[in-house]
């Protein structure tokens, strides 16, 4: 359907749901990919929270309405593997295969077929069998843990991170398996273990501990104090302020006037800083609170500080950067009407993203799926439809 992108040579069949997957999925669509997106016959989370994560990680998708609990269901679903380059799926291990779709039954059916699984813990191990959203990855790959300060509990990041991190890795090893086919003529089978994937981001982290025995958390640094977030003038505004070297500190201190307290020995180096972290901070926020964040921002930057806004949702949507950059997008929704969401940040000068539809409406592309793409007559679809699978 769509002829346009760098990818629209490749076609995904995308059983994917909620984030992680949606995500990768989109990001393929966004760069031309025939991404067919298999829905059930009726929404099982019907809240707006849910309907606003399935429209905003589902544009530029095909979609269509399948009941995979039925047999014939997963016999059209054979079908368009058949037509298909890659699968992917987010399910916990025991889904697909016990729809009879695992990858050893999709390479019957295709040979060079891609299948990309990405369940919470990975399709081996003894946690395997473990399912979980973005907060549950996150908790158990101790990116949680490093949003705590001493003596305090975890706050937690507030938005699933790790979904996002696991929808980039999975849209790379995709593109990875491509290029890997498009020279061995190969498909293959990629399990990846979302956990892991959060892991691997926090690499310093672990390092640190395993040589230093140092534990991470919070806004601390061993390399810049100050450095956290401190409050200014107004209702939970902040300013994210990070000092790591002697040029920056003369710069920080210019900026707020070199008044007393920064003269003296305890602050005179990186490390007397870092000692004496604390008081640094108790110092900040006391100049801090009575400016508003904007002023503060503006300032330390004026000195070559590293400082910025931290930002709510207001503040994005009327970020002069992000639309300098036609970071936002409107597509038009048969239901929602005009519909705003997040272009891709990735900018490829030769092969730009392409967004040419909102998320699909349930069954919103049965007739070109069923009819054009894999042949099926009006009595075979009507069926279908009278047995309940489309």
């Amino acid at each position: 359907m769509n002829n346009k992108g760098v990818l629209a040579d490749v076609r995904v069949l995308d059983f994917t749901w909620v984030l992680a997957g949606p995500y990768a999925t989109r990001i393929l669509a966004d760069f031309g990919a025939e991404v067919i997106k298999v829905q059930p016959l009726s929404l099982s989370l019907e809240d707006d929270f849910a309907r606003g994560y399935y429209n905003a990680w589902n544009r530029n998708k095909l979609g269509i309405t399948l009941d995979l609990n039925k047999p014939e269901g997963v016999a059209v679903a054979k079908k368009l593997v058949a037509k298909s380059d890659v699968v992917v799926e987010n399910f916990t291990p025991r889904v697909m295969a016990n729809w009879g779709l695992s990858y050893e039954s999709l390479k019957k059916i295709n040979p060079d077929i891609i299948m990309l699984s990405m369940s919470a813990m990975g399709h081996s191990g003894s946690q395997s069998h473990y399912a979980g959203f973005g907060a549950t990855i996150q908790a158990l790959s101790a990116m949680t843990a490093l949003t705590s300060f001493p003596g305090e509990p975890p706050t937690g990041l507030g938005t699933s991170y790790a979904d996002h991190v696991a929808g980039l890795t999975a849209c790379l090893a995709v593109l990875s398996a491509l290029e890997y086919r498009r020279k061995t003529g190969e498909g293959q089978y990629i399990d990846i273990s979302q956990v892991e994937a959060m892991a691997g981001f926090l690499s310093d982290a672990i390092l640190d501990y395993q040589l230093n025995g140092r534990e991470a958390m919070g806004n601390g640094s061993a390399d810049a104090a100050p450095h956290g977030v401190y409050r200014g003038q107004g209702d939970d505004r902040w300013c994210a302020i990070s000092v790591s070297g002697d040029g920056e500190w003369q710069g920080f201190k210019k900026a707020i006037g070199s008044p007393q307290w920064t003269k003296g020995k305890k602050f005179a180096t990186l490390d007397s800083r870092l000692e004496n972290s604390a008081e640094l901070d108790r110092m900040i926020s006391q100049w801090t609170e009575d400016k508003t964040a904007e002023e503060v921002t503006a300032l330390l930057q004026k000195h070559g500080v590293a400082a910025g806004l931290v930002k709510n949702a207001a503040d994005l949507a009327n970020d002069p950067q992000l639309k300098e950059r036609g970071f936002f997008i409107e597509l038009s929704h048969p239901e929602l009407g005009k519909t705003i969401s997040d272009a891709q940040p990735v900018r490829l000068s030769d092969t730009p993203a392409v967004y040419h539809c909102a998320a699909p409406i349930l069954g919103q592309d049965n007739g070109y799926v069923y009819g054009e793409l894999l042949g099926m007559s009006e009595g075979e679809l009507s069926t279908l439809k009278k047995q309940g699978v489309i």
